[in-house]
């Protein structure tokens, strides 16, 4: 019997496999109760290019809780600039098996408005 996260991983490993085949450079989004991670990686998966998320201590001073839409949008509008000021501009969404809705979708929407193309 598969649990809840092996289901999510196998969603994730097709979703990673595609990007590869594209050769992209992908923004990928890791969730948990309390945070919500970002990160942009090259092509080839080898090297972390930016990262952002609720645990940065920025954020946690600007931010009462980093469980929530507020705190997704801020982490989406942070990696997009990072990843513009390295002169990335357009990237492939993983959201590593996660459903497109809620926290993954708002991060995705506040990182299309500050600039990244997905």
């Amino acid at each position: 019997m598969i649990d809840k996260r092996q289901a999510r991983l196998r969603r994730a490993r097709q979703t990673r496999a595609k990007i590869a085949e594209l050769k992209a450079v992908r923004l990928t989004v890791h969730r948990s109760n309390y945070h919500i991670y970002a990160q942009v990686i090259d092509a080839t998966g080898a090297k972390i290019l930016a990262s952002a998320s609720t645990v940065e201590p920025e954020v946690r001073q600007a931010l009462k809780n980093g469980g929530n839409v507020k705190a997704a949008a801020e982490v989406g509008k942070r990696i997009a600039e990072k990843a513009r000021r390295l002169g990335v501009e357009a990237v492939a969404f993983d959201r590593s098996g996660f459903r497109f809705h809620g926290r993954v979708r708002v991060l995705a929407e506040a990182a299309r408005e500050a600039g990244l193309k997905f």
